[in-house]
């Protein structure tokens, strides 16, 4: 993770949200969610299946969000702040489907620590917020 909590390697090289590796790590964790929520059971689908997948898809899509309001810090940091807080409701998914014997306690450990590992980009990005805003001409 690079000095600035965004998990990449400089600045320079970050064009669009797509060259985030926490937007990535985000997006693709949001997709372990997907496939392992597929073997939930049926009777939790309007609850800990749906949830679980919308607030993890949500990490992601609130890092899309904070990019783009990157010109107003106020406005990135809040952005930044729902992803985290997105990521944060996904990992108490993951303890009730562990708990509910939805999810492997190995494989809940596991997702549970890459959404740790994403949540603590984020905080990294909001206390360095000011490297990332677009500078006003």
């Amino acid at each position: 993770m690079g000095n600035d909590g965004s998990n990449v390697e400089s600045k320079e090289f970050v064009v669009s949200h797509n060259d985030l590796k926490v937007y990535r790590s985000a997006f693709d964790a949001a997709m372990v969610v997907f496939e392992t929520s597929k073997t939930f059971p049926k009777e939790e689908i309007y609850s800990l299946t749906s949830q679980m997948r919308r607030s993890s898809r949500s990490v992601a899509a609130n890092l899309v969000e904070a990019w783009r309001k990157r010109r107003y810090e106020r406005a990135f940091v809040s952005k930044l702040s729902d992803a985290e807080a997105e990521a944060a409701e996904t990992q108490v998914h993951i303890e009730f489907a562990v708990r509910c014997g939805s999810l492997t306690r190995e494989d809940g450990a596991e997702l549970y620590k890459r959404y740790e590992q994403i949540v603590q980009s984020i905080v990294g990005m909001i206390h360095h917020a000011d490297k990332w805003l677009l500078k006003h001409k």
